[in-house]
């Protein structure tokens, strides 16, 4: 008897000193507004002291509310919201669920990624919108400061891709994306078969047809869970290093003044390129470009 109570000790001893250790899953995500349901112009909605920017800064806050509810659906222990639009002070913090982290206002490491490191398991973008020049896109642009074109490594991206070369750098996948048609399609054409919930039918830059805003939210929530549970599926976008930039601005002025800095070549009146070690060191230098004057863009 004695020796059957010393083993059924021994047995429960070993058993709790060998058990699994508590799941995590950290989850970043980065928010834009122009590609939120609902925006269509930068002059109504999406820029501070328009008519109904309070309105859609709301609007922006649930979105992102729904991507934290399916992402804490999916298992999520841990949230990180970016608020990458214009100023980054558009999310409504009283208002922001409770259990995310958010970080706010410019300048900041890695822009629309500032936060993300090795540790995260996934990406998700909400409210994203295409490169600039792409038809039918809402407000379709890239970052700002009179930028027409990036590119990476001869490949043009939009902010969606930029952001997800950032967090594949560090071995994150981006796993959901939601915006209009166009910026949905652009970033899974660059990146891969992820989720994405598209909220708004773009059929012109400043027009588009809209869907019910609590039809978006559950499109979100829904499509946030589905791609976190298909995380391991989904690679991350990793882009070869050294990362050759090259930016192209309207303004041939800034790519003059951009030329200045130690290693930057000029390669037409209007283009620079840089070679980065790695996708941490090109966002440096695209902050420094994003700062040539005060435009704000993304």
């Amino acid at each position: 008897m004695k020796l059957a109570v010393a083993m059924t000790v021994l047995v429960l001893l070993v058993g709790g000193s060998t058990g699994a250790e508590p799941q995590t899953l950290k989850v970043y995500i980065s928010a834009d507004m122009e590609g939120v349901g609902g925006v269509a112009t930068w002059a109504v909605q999406a820029s501070a002291g328009h008519r109904e920017y309070e309105q859609f800064r709301g609007l922006m806050t649930e979105e992102v509310n729904a991507a934290i509810a399916g992402a804490f659906d999916a298992g999520a222990t841990e949230v990180l919201v970016s608020d990458s639009h214009g100023s980054g002070q558009n999310i409504d913090v009283e208002k922001l669920d409770e259990r995310a982290k958010l970080i706010r206002a410019w300048p900041r490491p890695l822009l629309m990624a500032a936060g993300i490191d090795e540790t995260f398991d996934a990406a998700i973008f909400v409210g994203y919108h295409a490169a600039d020049g792409r038809a039918n896109g809402v407000l379709a642009h890239t970052m700002g400061s009179g930028l027409i074109e990036l590119k990476l490594n001869g490949t043009m991206v939009s902010e969606g891709g930029f952001t997800a070369a950032i967090a594949g750098d560090f071995g994150v996948p981006v796993v959901f994306v939601s915006g209009d048609q166009t910026a949905c399609k652009e970033i899974q054409d660059l990146i891969g078969p992820i989720e994405a919930a598209v909220v708004k039918h773009a059929t012109g830059f400043y027009s588009a047809t809209m869907k019910h805003p609590n039809l978006v939210r559950k499109e979100i929530r829904e499509g946030v869970k589905r791609g976190l549970e298909r995380r391991h599926e989904l690679k991350p976008y990793k882009v070869a290093r050294p990362v050759k930039m090259e930016l192209t601005f309207s303004d041939i002025s800034k790519a003059e003044v951009f030329s200045y800095l130690p290693g930057v070549k000029r390669p037409r009146g209007n283009v620079v390129v840089i070679s980065s070690p790695d996708m941490v060191q090109a966002s440096k230098y695209l902050n420094i470009a994003l700062y040539l004057d005060t435009d704000e863009g993304s």
